[in-house]
């Protein structure tokens, strides 16, 4: 009787199904839209867009993918949900074109699929992949495996990045102590705070909070084990709570969330974010040795809900304990 009841609950789970394609693979949860993991349409670097509420609500903003009527269009190399740094043995892999003058050259760094190591549907989705890191000219910078696992249940929607970075065998992998990183998503504009652009008042009505309870403003820089950032649309509320795992370098990680949709974590960026250290600005330096590694790991939960209807706060603890 309990083998039955078991195998009832995990039929009931939505199955996550992928259509591979040839610059993308299609994700969909119970025959619905869920998102596409994009990796050959010319961007930067691969990244997971749109990020989709479990009601069908586009949570992330639409440009560069796609130009939408009143969306703000600055920083073009915002898409979606990605994993990039800017500061990668000097090289610049999160900034695009002219991003960031005066303290990146215009020519910019590219992590580019290598492979699939595997494509997995089932009630737990999985991607996994083999990536290059390469400078503007053409030089080998590093490597990763990355894998992407989506899942869906009663409470939203799920989505885990692992990343495991690789130092060449010949030389050391320096990430240099700068904001503009690490795993991070660009949200919806109707999401954002209120905020200004180009002089006018703009902006939805979102909110910002993090586990140890700093809110909006007060967020950036700081370090928390979960953060999330909801808004109310069309009376409903949404969320996109990020997870940092317990055994990720410097946990809890600093919080890169911004008033006008920017929200994402960044162990790295230690002098930018604590004022104490503005004037070291190597403090937040790491290196990986020649011929190591880095793994890195985080959780994407998409809910109806504001952080504490939502349960956020124990989806985390799940989270941390392996669930």
């Amino acid at each position: 009787m309990l083998t039955a009841l078991a195998s009832a609950l995990v039929a009931a789970e939505p199955t996550i199904k992928f259509t591979k394609l040839a610059d993308r693979v299609r994700v969909e949860v119970g025959g619905a839209p869920f998102t596409e993991y994009i990796f050959g349409d010319g961007a930067s670097r691969p990244y997971v867009y749109p990020l989709t509420a479990p009601d069908g609500t586009s949570l992330s903003r639409n440009f560069p993918m796609k130009k939408v009527e009143g969306e703000e269009t600055d920083h073009p190399w915002h898409r979606s949900m990605w994993f990039a740094h800017s500061m990668m043995n000097g090289v610049d892999f999160w900034n695009e074109g002219a991003g960031d003058v005066g303290r990146s050259p215009k020519d910019k760094g590219r992590s580019e699929q290598q492979e699939f190591i595997e494509l997995k549907d089932g009630p737990v989705g999985v991607i996994s992949t083999r990536n290059r890191w390469v400078s503007p000219d053409g030089k080998l910078v590093a490597t990763d495996e990355r894998s992407v696992k989506f899942s869906a249940g009663a409470d939203g929607r799920f989505i885990d990045f692992e990343i495991t970075l690789h130092a060449l065998p010949d030389a050391p992998l320096l990430f240099g102590d700068n904001k503009d990183g690490t795993f991070a998503t660009r949200l919806a504009q109707w999401m954002t705070m209120a905020h200004k652009t180009k002089g006018q008042e703009v902006g939805g009505t979102g909110h910002i909070v993090t586990a140890k309870g700093d809110r909006d403003g007060k967020v950036w820089g700081t370090r928390a084990d979960w953060c999330d950032y909801h808004a109310e649309h069309n009376g409903q509320t949404y969320g996109i709570a990020i997870f940092d795992h317990p055994q990720n370098l410097r946990h809890p990680t600093w919080w890169m969330a911004r008033d006008y949709g920017l929200f994402g974590a960044n162990p790295f960026g230690w002098h930018d974010y604590e004022k104490e250290f503005a004037k070291e600005p190597h403090k937040g330096d790491y290196t990986i040795p020649a011929g190591g590694t880095l793994t890195l790991r985080y959780r994407v939960f998409l809910h109806l809900g504001d952080e504490a209807s939502a349960h956020v706060a124990a989806h985390y603890a799940d989270y941390a304990a392996g669930k």
